[in-house]
C-alpha cells in the first residue's frame, strides 16, 4: 500500500474521474475498469468504501474498503517508517574533562536515547593529548557502561585521525532504564552553549 497524505485521500463522492480500474482490497481481486457510479454502487452494496490509491493513473486506481481500515493502515506505516529513520544525534567529549561536564554530556546523551535517537559519540584528542589514547579509551568505555541500560552499541569505538567515535542505538522502549535525572530547561541551555563554544574552538583550531 503507498503510502498518501490522508488529507488528501479522494474516498466515494470525492472522486471526480467518470472511469476508474477498480481492486478488492481484501481478495487482491481485479475488477477492471467500470463507471465510477458503478464502482460506488458495489462498493455500498458490500458496505465499505471506494477508495483512490492512484490518483494519476490513467485510469486512476480505487480499491474498495473499509476507509476506516485503511485509515489505520496507512497511519501505522508512516509510523513504522519514521521509527525505521531513527536520528543520529552528536555528543563530543574531551580526554581531560570535568566530572561536572561529564555527567552534563552523558545525562543528555541519555535523554536522546531515551527520545529513541542514536547517539555517535565523539572523543576529540587536542595536541599533546594525542600521546595518551588510553586515557580516550577509558572513557569511552566508561560512557559505554554508564548508558548501557539505555543503549546497545551500533559501532564500537573506533579510532579515526585525533578523534574517537562510537555509535549508540536506542534499546526498545520497555527495557530502558534511565540511570540519570533528566536535564532542565537551564542545563540544557548550558550544555548547548558549551557545545557552541567546543564547535568554536575546533574550528579556531582547524585555521591555526
Amino acid at each position: 500500500m503507498a503510502f498518501q497524505p490522508q488529507n488528501r485521500i479522494n474516498v466515494n463522492g470525492r472522486i471526480r474521474a467518470r472511469e476508474v480500474r477498480v481492486i478488492m482490497a481484501s481478495t487482491k481481486e481485479q475488477l477492471g475498469v467500470m463507471r465510477t457510479s458503478d464502482a460506488l454502487r458495489k462498493a455500498n452494496s458490500l458496505g465499505m468504501d471506494l477508495v483512490e490509491i492512484a490518483p494519476t493513473a490513467n485510469p486512476p486506481v480505487c480499491q474498495i474498503v473499509d476507509f476506516g481500515k485503511y485509515r489505520y493502515e496507512l497511519a501505522k506505516q508512516e509510523k513504522d517508517r519514521k521509527h525505521s529513520v531513527a536520528k543520529l544525534k552528536e555528543v563530543k567529549f574531551r580526554v581531560n574533562i570535568d566530572a561536572h561536564d561529564y555527567l552534563t554530556k552523558v545525562r543528555r546523551a541519555e535523554e536522546f536515547l531515551d527520545k529513541g535517537s542514536k547517539v555517535k559519540v565523539q572523543l576529540q584528542f587536542r595536541g599533546r593529548e594525542m600521546a595518551h589514547k588510553e586515557l580516550g579509551d577509558q572513557l569511552m568505555l566508561r560512557v559505554k557502561k554508564d548508558l548501557d541500560g539505555m543503549s546497545a552499541v551500533e559501532m564500537e569505538p573506533k579510532h579515526a585521525g585525533r578523534s574517537i567515535n562510537m555509535t549508540l542505538s536506542p534499546l526498545p522502549a520497555a527495557r530502558r532504564k534511565r540511570r540519570f535525572a533528566p536535564l532542565d530547561d537551564e542545563e540544557i541551555a548550558a550544555a548547548d552553549a558549551a557545545d557552541a563554544a567546543e564547535d568554536q574552538d575546533e574550528h579556531e583550531e582547524g585555521e591555526e
